[in-house]
């Protein structure tokens, strides 16, 4: 796995035409021109996805490290509050569990009782942006969301240079 052209996945989840939901979407889209003008793409997938459960742990095969950028809503924080989640954290969030679909730490659990080349679970950091309104059809985030894109991407690119 050390030859691995792409150690790195970034991964902005949600629906990119439900309002704050889609703010994974927005977020990985600075990311992906961040990624280009450090020469990083031989070493960083940056990726968008409408998944959860399962087919986003089957996102994570073959790579060594991982970044997911989802919304959250816990109602803990004020909309807009960018957080640095561990995968042991993500119980509330919104799209990387699915009633349709396992959770994520089940999914990874059982790829890797398969044999799937995944990445540790200390590999796998969540940027979560605290959402108001994933109900509305909308490809605009609300105000405080929004505002919040930019700060979003920085921490994402923090946590990929191990800061």
């Amino acid at each position: 796995m050390d030859d691995a052209p792409y150690p790195t996945i970034i991964i902005g989840l949600g629906n990119p035409i439900l309002s704050d939901d889609g703010v994974g979407w927005r977020v990985v889209q600075l990311v992906r021109v961040a990624v280009r003008e450090a020469g990083d793409e031989r070493r960083v997938v940056v990726r968008e996805a409408c998944v959860g459960g399962l087919s986003l742990a089957e996102m994570l095969v073959g790579f060594r490290r991982a970044i997911v950028i989802d919304a959250i809503m816990t109602g803990n924080d004020p909309p807009g509050t960018v957080s640095h989640l561990a995968l042991a954290d993500l119980p509330g969030t919104l799209n990387i569990a699915s009633a349709h679909d396992t959770n994520l730490v089940t999914a990874l659990r059982a790829l890797r009782r398969f044999g799937a080349e995944l990445p540790p679970d200390d590999a796998i950091s969540i940027v979560a942006v605290e959402v108001q309104d994933v109900w509305t059809f909308s490809e605009e985030c609300t105000p405080s969301v929004e505002q919040a894109i930019p700060g979003a991407a920085s921490l994402a690119l923090r946590v990929l240079r191990g800061e």
